[in-house]
């Protein structure tokens, strides 16, 4: 079994339900439904244990974990474990008192996700009608003098506004603004061909980002993730599998990293039924691919499997049916042909209606 060092962060999804219906979800394709959720009490025994595993930071996501009515109670469980806690949130559904319960409880930053700059661009993405309520929700928690960072999964329909995003970010008054490019997996593969964008396009995206950088000298910070399928280079798998960071679903299962509900027969533990300390160390989830002992080559030969840790297993697992393959997104995968032909052939215009998408739907 691999020594491993504790981890400092949590991903606490209190809850698939959701208000949008985004084409590119990163959540299961199966959601947890809302009978199944952690109680307040259970969620704050998970911070308590969170905290004595080491975390320090978590952050407070879905679906919409506004749709809990007890979050300022999980809040106060959090802070009160000496976690840090950022929401993660649509901004659908919150107002001013709820955000002064929230930052009563011990909130200390907010993290509004974006679709697009246009608000028909964007509310065509979430399929629902929600930019009005996120502009609502960034005043309110500058007014609130809480930090505020934007997220943009980036994809087909939205990198030639990357300009106009982040001029969105400036006026918003955000502090920082992550521009992700769309991982295929999931809820996602499902409207890979509606989403995914030639190299073209990434190409003046990715000019774009150097251009800001350069204009705004530290007014705000733009983080770019990287586009692994066009770049051919394998993201580090969460820092590695089971390295840095825990995920605990809204039923109480652990996982990994957020995709890894994806992945067949990981027998995922609860913390129903263990603490996240035996979690952590010793269940076979966890242990399964930590370390190199399980790579094949060319991995296992690799000067790189130090840094990319053989690139994510869940995309692995999507584009090849087994997680224990090179990520094919690496070029130096056998199966990297597939990705670059995805990239390279024709695109197809960019949707400009809903039916383009597969909405995602709770109970979908």
């Amino acid at each position: 079994m691999t020594s491993v060092d504790p981890p400092w962060a949590l991903l606490a999804e209190l809850s698939h339900g959701c208000p949008l219906h985004c084409a590119y979800c990163s959540n299961p394709v199966e959601l947890v439904g809302r009978s199944d959720e952690l109680t307040t009490a259970q969620w704050a025994e998970v911070f308590r244990q969170a905290a004595d595993l080491g975390v320090v930071q978590s952050h407070l996501s879905g679906g919409e974990p506004l749709l809990r009515r007890d979050l300022p109670e999980i809040v106060a469980a959090a802070d009160g474990a000496g976690i840090h806690t950022q929401l993660v949130t649509s901004g659908v559904g919150l107002h001013e008192k709820r955000l002064a319960m929230l930052i009563d409880a011990g909130l200390r930053s907010v993290q509004l996700s974006v679709q697009h700059a246009d608000r028909a661009a964007s509310e065509l993405i979430a399929g629902a009608r929600s930019f009005a309520a996120k502009e609502r929700a960034a005043r309110l928690v500058r007014e609130a003098d809480l930090p505020l960072g934007l997220n943009v999964v980036l994809h087909r329909a939205n990198l030639d506004a990357l300009d106009d995003l982040v001029e969105l970010a400036l006026d918003w008054g955000a502090e920082r603004i992550e521009l992700a490019n769309a991982q295929f997996y999931g809820w996602a593969l499902r409207n890979r061909d509606a989403l995914l964008p030639g190299r073209e396009q990434i190409a003046a995206a990715r000019a774009a980002v150097e251009r800001w950088r350069n204009r705004l000298a530290g007014r705000l910070d733009l983080v770019w993730v990287v586009p692994d399928y066009v770049d051919g280079i394998a993201k580090p798998c969460m820092g590695g599998w089971g390295a840095l960071s825990l995920t605990v679903a809204p039923d109480g299962t652990v996982h990994p990293c957020p995709a890894a509900a994806s992945l067949p027969g990981l027998d995922v533990p609860s913390v129903k039924d263990h603490s996240l300390e035996w979690i952590w160390h010793e269940s076979r989830t966890f242990n399964l691919y930590r370390g190199e002992e399980w790579m094949q080559d060319p991995c296992r030969s690799c000067e790189l499997r130090t840094k990319d840790f053989g690139g994510c297993r869940c995309q692995a697992y999507a584009l090849t049916g087994d997680a224990t393959r090179t990520d094919p997104a690496c070029r130096l995968s056998p199966e990297h042909a597939f990705v670059r032909d995805l990239v390279d052939r024709p695109r197809l215009p960019v949707p400009v209606a809903a039916p383009a998408y597969a909405y995602r739907k709770e109970g979908s």
